[in-house]
């Protein structure tokens, strides 16, 4: 099965593959930019979850994890000078997906254990991960001068 099957708002020409397959990471993980973790409420095992937040699928877990990583509310997705903006897809009052910003109208995600993809926020609206709940934003990093080696 295509992605633009399991996902019929993923218009061709409007998403791109951008890191193959792996296992190693998830959206959770990747929305925070972490690509070595795979991020799971309830898993157990070798997954992360952040230490004192509830196991629990939530949005409001989930926006409680991704606190401990900088990330405050956000009014809305758009590119802000500064921030990088992260977007949590909901359905049933379940989390189900996160997806980070990589531009304007432009997210990347990382689909399970699939591709990592980059698309616009609408393109994985739909049965599987439901919509767009809530927005995320933490500082940028401050960038040092460059090294001189």
């Amino acid at each position: 099965m295509s992605l633009e099957q399991f996902f019929p708002k993923l218009t061709p020409g409007a998403w791109r593959v951008t890191s193959p397959a792996s296992a190693a990471y998830n959206c959770f993980a990747w929305a925070a930019g972490q690509s070595d973790l795979w991020w799971e409420p309830d898993a157990g095992g070798d997954s992360f979850w952040p230490e004192g937040v509830a196991p629990a699928r939530t949005p409001a877990a989930l926006a409680e994890a991704y606190a401990t990583f900088g990330f405050v509310p956000a009014p809305d997705g758009e590119p802000e000078d500064g921030f990088e903006k992260i977007a949590l897809y909901a359905r049933d009052g379940l989390a189900t997906h996160a997806a980070r910003q990589v531009g304007p109208g432009r997210w990347t995600s990382k689909l399970g254990p699939l591709e990592d993809v980059e698309h616009s926020l609408d393109g994985l609206a739909g049965s599987a991960y439901g919509s767009v709940i809530q927005f995320l934003k933490r500082p940028l990093p401050p960038s040092g001068p460059p090294s001189s080696a």
